[in-house]
């Protein structure tokens, strides 16, 4: 698909210049955030060793995902992603809310991030933490207004940065549980198996399932992005691959080494990146000032994520807005054919969602949280039942590229089955039962303001 055929319905078009390294690195650091370096603890602490099948579960349900979204995107690039394909397979009210949906989980999600960035920022300097947030924010307002290969480079090597931690962090671990380190020695399966692979039963497993079932959530930025790279379909193809085997191979090997090093009762969630347990496990290998490493990585992790989110909701904005789904001042481009009153627009809600953060109006910050808990599954569900639409009909146009989905069509039926799983497991746990009550609420609000804006889209398209 060429570039001409990616422009909104009046003309417009991004720019193009992300190679498939920008992509990669940009799944990776989305997904590699502070939920692995700070949550990871979560998972263990409610399965034990055992929450290593809980990881491989959702990874192999998040793998299935992305090559169905993979197929669709390298046939139809498009930077509406998942949001553009549930318009192509159910019509406009799909395509306003899993975009809007996406937007809106983004942005709270933004404000988290931020909030907790900024937290560790101002301690270090000893400064109210308003000020490094909005330091950053009008940092990453310049990186996002520039020529998106510019960005593409800027968040290739902040994500570098984390992916490089990862991987010396496993080399580390290997070496202390092989007792290759001074002053260690092999570790065998005392902590590993010490109270049992799985000590809390399955129970516990349903519950490390829900802990680490959205931990890749983010990688879908891929597909966002690839409708600004220099040659799309390729693109996705190379960048689906290795994000989703890349990002399943740290998350299982860093849980694997914690467990293996970490004692099942010294592991639990963590406040702070003294409590992490990656500084746990490198204060054995006797790395010298642990604590403020870790503390510079989760700095560096937020903000990479917030950088991406940035990049993210201001592609899907000026998306919506080429479809008549948002206010068509949110279609201009700046001179480097970047959507600036988009990115502003992000811009703005971050700073909203950081004072929510701050404000915490009683109920209101919690239901929005709840809802973005369920946004993920929403999302991920409404993806594959595009898919399931949508197939038929590129496998006849002919429009199929190098991705593909495997197993058509009883694998797709069976992704979809997983994801319903997950939702009843979501009932049942009182801790998670109200992010399918908040997000329901959401999605319902949003369906009725599509059809609101039916008649907008309906003339925006027809010029096209």
């Amino acid at each position: 698909m060429t570039r001409q055929e990616i422009r909104t319905p009046d003309g417009t078009k991004l720019g193009s210049g992300l190679k498939t390294r920008h992509l990669t690195m940009m799944g990776l650091g989305s997904a590699i955030g502070a939920g692995l370096f700070l949550g990871t603890g979560v998972g263990i602490r409610a399965a034990g060793p055992a929450v290593l099948l809980a990881y491989l579960a959702a990874g192999v349900i998040v793998v299935l995902v992305m090559q169905m979204l993979g197929e669709m995107a390298s046939a139809r690039p498009s930077s509406g992603s998942f949001a553009a394909y549930g318009r192509q397979a159910f019509g406009h009210w799909a395509g306003f809310t899993l975009g809007w949906l996406y937007w809106f989980m983004l942005v709270m999600v933004m404000g988290a991030e931020m909030t907790g960035a900024a937290a560790i920022m101002g301690s270090w300097f000893g400064i109210e933490p308003w000020i490094p947030a909005l330091v950053a924010v009008v940092f990453f307002a310049v990186v996002n207004f520039a020529r998106v290969r510019g960005f593409g480079e800027f968040e290739f090597w902040f994500a570098f940065i984390k992916v490089a931690v990862i991987i010396g962090f496993l080399i580390v671990g290997v070496a202390l549980i092989f007792g290759l380190l001074p002053g260690s020695s092999f570790v065998g399966t005392s902590n590993f198996l010490g109270d049992g692979f799985m000590p809390n039963g399955i129970a516990g497993v349903a519950a490390g399932l829900l802990a680490v079932a959205f931990a890749f959530g983010g990688i879908e930025i891929v597909t966002i992005a690839a409708a600004e790279s220099e040659n799309p379909s390729s693109a996705i193809a190379t960048a689906v691959r290795s994000v989703i085997w890349r990002i399943l191979l740290f998350y299982v090997g860093s849980v694997l080494i914690i467990t293996f090093l970490l004692p099942y009762g010294q592991i639990d969630n963590a406040e702070t990146a003294a409590e992490s347990p990656f500084t746990l496990v490198l204060a054995m290998a006797n790395v010298p000032g642990v604590v403020g490493f870790m503390e510079v990585i989760i700095v560096l992790a937020l903000l990479s994520a917030f950088n991406a989110q940035i990049y993210a909701t201001s592609r899907l904005c000026f998306s919506l807005a080429g479809q008549g789904d948002a206010p068509k001042i949110f279609r201009r481009l700046n001179k480097e054919n970047v959507p600036v009153n988009a990115v502003i627009l992000s811009m703005v809600f971050a700073f909203v969602s950081v004072g929510l953060q701050y404000w915490n109006p009683e109920g209101l910050l919690d239901f929005l949280l709840n809802a973005v808990g369920g946004c993920l599954i929403v999302i991920w569900i409404m993806t594959v039942a595009s898919y399931l639409r949508l197939h038929p009909r590129l496998v006849a146009n002919g429009e199929i590229s190098t991705v593909r989905m495997w197993g058509w069509p009883w694998l797709p039926w069976v992704t979809m089955a997983a994801l319903w799983g997950l939702v009843v497991l979501m009932l049942f746990d009182t801790g998670a039962r109200g992010q399918i009550l908040s997000v329901v609420v959401v999605v319902a609000v949003l369906v009725i303001l599509s059809f609101f804006t039916k008649a907008n889209h309906l003339r925006v398209t027809s010029r096209s």
